[in-house]
């Protein structure tokens, strides 16, 4: 996906997490973490890290990763152990008090958490605590699951675990959680495997992260995923296992593969760069059309565009440029501006596309408006045609695990025919990659679907209620 109005990504996923532990300067390599997982949430990050004192202390802020943190600040944060987070606001919304990890006192011990994800049954189990007395700092769902783990005066002796596993069987959705005690941290995945999480070695300690290439930026050891349903827990023993949950499904949210992960990231075995390349072959072989380039929207349908190229045989070309440096988008075009067609985030490459028949290829198409302006600029810079091909299946639904495709109304595709769809879009012609084609792109027998088919892993309980009554179905 690029740019719903050129100022703004259409699509956004949750977040990311990373913790390290048994690392000297664990903070430091969490910031570099962090960063190699900016990607995934500009909208606020934060570190945690736990002293030789066994206190947990926390820098967080509302900004990229390089806008909070400086050496400064990097360096009041002691100690070999700590978990971070990049967030982008799904559930609960914006503002400092909604950025993670979140710090818990308690006199039972001190923990953090974060958390990737959404969990669809937080309106019961957010009123189920209040009636017991628990007060929530923030309005995101994240905060459920340590109010959940906070130990009942009568559980005070049993270990944590315990909690843990009892909390997790109460929450449901997707997620992946790091929970950091004074001693230990804990990684959780959820039961259907919709989100990655994966752990690594680093000297004679552990990372783990949302995605391995964050691995590769400190230079850790890929040692394997954390399974669905599955918990870990990495402390002074080492690596213990056990699964909270005995159901079991391996349903990663295909969005991962198509759009959000960095293709430098190995998912659950297979390379993101190799599966959108294998998409893009696929995509050629169900839906070949006469043209004489290929062009990729900058920077997730470039794979993609690669595959394609290679399997049609036409010369694969950077017909549209990104600009690097625009970051956030502070001073917003005015409407006169953006009617005029300022372009600053994208803009065509006249010498490359006049008088050629283009072979569009993107990864998606939420709401159309970027397609259609993309459509147009190619053809105002002088494309003959621009045929539009998308790397994976229309979304026809909206999702309810963490990724920002809000509303019915909003997906083009939705209510639209294939031919309304390329009407709207101004384009020669349109075709979208089979259902089919993921699983054989990922050699997979299953992925998440839902925002493509409407058919969802989990029960949605409240979130097919507000889906009802704000218009989504």
């Amino acid at each position: 996906m690029t740019d719903m109005n050129m100022t703004d990504r259409e699509l956004h996923e949750e977040c990311g997490v990373f913790g390290v532990w048994g690392v000297p300067d664990a903070a430091s390599l969490t910031y570099y973490g962090l960063h190699a997982l900016q990607h995934r949430g500009q909208e606020g990050c934060g570190i945690v890290a736990v002293n030789e004192d066994g206190i947990l202390k926390r820098v967080k802020g509302e900004g990229l990763v390089t806008e909070v943190f400086n050496e400064a600040k990097i360096s009041t944060l002691k100690g070999s152990m700590s978990i971070g987070h990049v967030r982008y606001s799904t559930t609960g919304g914006g503002g400092i008090e909604n950025v993670q990890p979140f710090l818990f006192h308690h006199n039972t011990g001190d923990f953090a958490l974060a958390h990737n994800g959404n969990l669809v049954n937080s309106a019961q189990l957010r009123k189920y605590l209040e009636d017991r007395g628990s007060l929530f700092q923030s309005s995101s769902d994240s905060e459920i699951l340590a109010h959940l783990i906070k130990k009942e005066a009568v559980d005070r002796k049993k270990p944590r675990i315990f909690a843990i596993v009892e909390a997790l069987n109460m929450i449901e959705g997707a997620f992946a959680f790091l929970i950091m005690t004074k001693h230990r941290i804990y990684a959780c995945r959820d039961k259907y495997g919709l989100r990655p999480l994966s752990i690594g070695k680093l000297g004679d300690g552990y990372v783990l992260s949302s995605e391995t290439c964050a691995f590769d930026t400190i230079g850790a050891e890929f040692l394997r995923d954390i399974e669905p349903g599955e918990i870990v827990t990495i402390d002074r023993h080492g690596i213990r296992s056990r699964r909270y949950s005995e159901y079991q499904r391996h349903a990663m949210c295909a969005m991962e593969y198509i759009y959000f992960a960095r293709p430098d990231s190995d998912i659950e075995g297979c390379n993101v760069h190799s599966f959108r390349k294998e998409t893009g072959r696929l995509l050629f072989e169900e839906s070949p059309v006469d043209a004489d380039i290929v062009v990729g929207v900058p920077d997730s349908s470039l794979s993609a565009a690669m595959g394609y190229s290679e399997a049609s045989g036409l010369p694969y070309e950077m017909g549209l440029i990104k600009n690097k440096y625009i970051g956030r988008t502070f001073i917003q075009p005015s409407q006169a501006m953006r009617e005029k067609g300022v372009r600053m985030k994208l803009s065509a490459v006249k010498t490359i596309v006049k008088d050629k028949r283009v072979v569009l290829i993107d990864d998606s198409v939420v709401r159309g408006t970027t397609s259609r302006r993309i459509v147009r600029m190619l053809k105002e810079a002088g494309a003959k045609e621009v045929h539009v091909r998308i790397a994976s299946p229309q979304i026809k639904a909206p999702c309810f695990y963490g990724v920002d495709i809000s509303t019915y109304d909003e997906l083009l595709c939705a209510h639209k025919t294939l031919d309304e769809v390329r009407e709207y879009l101004a384009a020669d012609s349109i075709a979208f990659l089979s259902d089919k084609a993921l699983f054989a792109a990922g050699n997979r027998c299953e992925l998440c679907l839902a925002c493509f088919s409407g058919h969802y892993p989990t029960e949605l309980y409240q979130s097919l209620e507000e889906a009802n009554r704000d218009g989504k179905f």
